[in-house]
């Protein structure tokens, strides 16, 4: 569904003298990781731990205040074609399903509930929200404002973007230079303009009032190159979830 990669950063202690109670953890990561400990004496306390396991006495989470539970979806393990995946080839999912929703919260005099209902199919952030394993299975525990939308079917382009975010689908790259000479895959430039395929409700204000967005369906924007959660329909277009203060400029 989501065409993002997640890679964990290399994790340096070479210039590191002497931390009494650290210790390197084994942890395994969904994603690759160079860790180096290079030139230390003593490690002892630090566990690094890629999610919380809650105990299997425990039989239910309740998300509190503006929170939402999220049950995260299995990583693909096969492309469309059948070919297994390797650990390090497999996408990181930004999507799942609500299991369970806090109650909200109060801007101002206005109580302002949760966006989504249990049952949603949403896609968020991509580093939002905690990780717990819960009966076996990995849940998020996140913000409302960290879920990007909701998805009606299983293709990107019906995504329903929520609160100040904007779904937009990339321009196609150019194809050649202004000489005429043909651009390969990897020397195109990523394009930061795009159409608007749906807009989100609108922000709060200070009294919990929602704003409309000044941005509306249709229009062409430039947008900032580094912002907003990437992913790929299943007619091969491109598409940018993202927030509606990261869009520069509308074009005309």
């Amino acid at each position: 569904m989501a065409t993002a990669q997640l890679t964990a950063s290399s994790i340096s202690a070479r210039s590191l003298a002497s931390f009494e109670g650290l210790r390197p953890s084994n942890t395994k990561f969904g994603s690759p990781a160079a860790v180096s400990l290079v030139g230390h004496r003593s490690f002892r306390g630090l566990v690094i731990k890629a999610a919380t396991t809650v105990a299997p006495k425990y039989t239910s989470i309740k998300p509190l205040g503006d929170r939402v539970l999220v049950k995260i979806n299995t990583v693909e393990e096969k492309t469309g074609g059948g070919i297994l995946l390797p650990t390090t080839a497999q996408t990181k999912p930004q999507g799942g399903e609500v299991v369970a929703v806090g109650e909200g919260k109060t801007i101002g005099k206005t109580k302002v509930g949760i966006s989504v209902q249990t049952g949603a199919e949403v896609v968020y952030s991509k580093y939002a929200g905690t990780e717990v394993e819960f009966n076996g299975t990995k849940h998020l525990i996140l913000k409302d404002d960290d879920i990007v939308g909701i998805l009606e079917t299983d293709d990107v382009k019906d995504l329903k973007p929520l609160n100040d975010r904007v779904l937009i689908k990339v321009a196609e790259a150019e194809q050649k230079t202004a000489g005429g000479l043909l651009l390969t895959e990897a020397s195109k430039e990523k394009p930061s303009i795009g159409e608007v395929i749906a807009v989100g409700s609108g922000t709060l204000d200070e009294e919990g009032n929602r704003k409309p967005l000044s941005i509306s369906k249709g229009s062409t924007v430039l947008y900032s190159k580094y912002a907003g959660n990437d992913f790929k329909g299943k007619d091969g277009s491109e598409y940018i979830a993202l927030r509606a203060s990261d869009v520069i400029a509308i074009l005309s």
